[in-house]
C-alpha cells in the first residue's frame, strides 16, 4: 500500500489570526507565520539565520477550529500545499504565494498541552454549554 504524503510546513503564529467568510459563505482562516532558518555549522553547533513570513489560509472546518485553539505566538505543523497566485496592485500584476492548510496542529516538540480524550459527543455537548475554550493550555516552550 502507498504511503500518502504532503507539504509540510513547521513554524509560529506571527499576527493574530482572522476568520473571515468566501464569498460562498465558506469560514477561511487568514494568519501571517514565521520559519525560523539555523545553518549547521562543521563543528556541530548552529548558526541562527534570518527568520521569513509567509500567509498561511484554512478553509472550512480546519479554518474556525484554528481559529478557536491557535493565538499569536503559538507554534504550529501544518499539512496541506503551496498556492501560487497574482493580482493586479496599481497597474501591476504581483505574485505570491500561501500556504493552504488541510490539516493544522500544535508542534508537540514546542508546546505543552492537554488532549482531550472524552468522546466527541461528549466534547461538542459540553462546547455548546461555554464549559471549554478549545485552546490550548500549559507552558509555550520559548522559540
Amino acid at each position: 500500500m502507498v504511503i500518502r504524503t504532503q507539504e509540510s510546513f513547521s513554524g509560529f503564529v506571527a499576527s493574530d489570526p482572522q476568520l473571515s467568510r468566501t464569498s460562498t459563505g465558506e469560514a477561511r482562516l487568514y494568519a501571517r507565520v514565521g520559519q525560523e532558518h539555523y545553518r549547521r555549522n562543521s563543528d556541530g553547533s548552529f548558526t541562527e539565520l534570518e527568520t521569513t513570513f509567509h500567509d498561511l489560509v484554512a478553509y472550512r472546518a480546519t479554518a474556525e477550529r484554528a481559529h478557536e485553539r491557535f493565538v499569536k505566538g503559538d507554534s504550529f505543523v501544518a499539512e496541506g500545499y503551496t498556492h501560487p497566485f497574482e493580482y493586479e496592485r496599481d497597474g501591476h500584476t504581483v505574485q505570491g504565494e500561501e500556504f493552504v492548510a488541510k490539516k493544522i496542529g500544535h508542534d508537540t516538540a514546542r508546546t505543552s498541552y492537554d488532549v482531550d480524550r472524552s468522546p466527541r459527543a461528549a466534547r461538542a455537548a459540553a462546547e455548546r454549554g461555554g464549559s471549554g475554550s478549545g485552546r490550548v493550555s500549559g507552558n509555550r516552550e520559548p522559540r
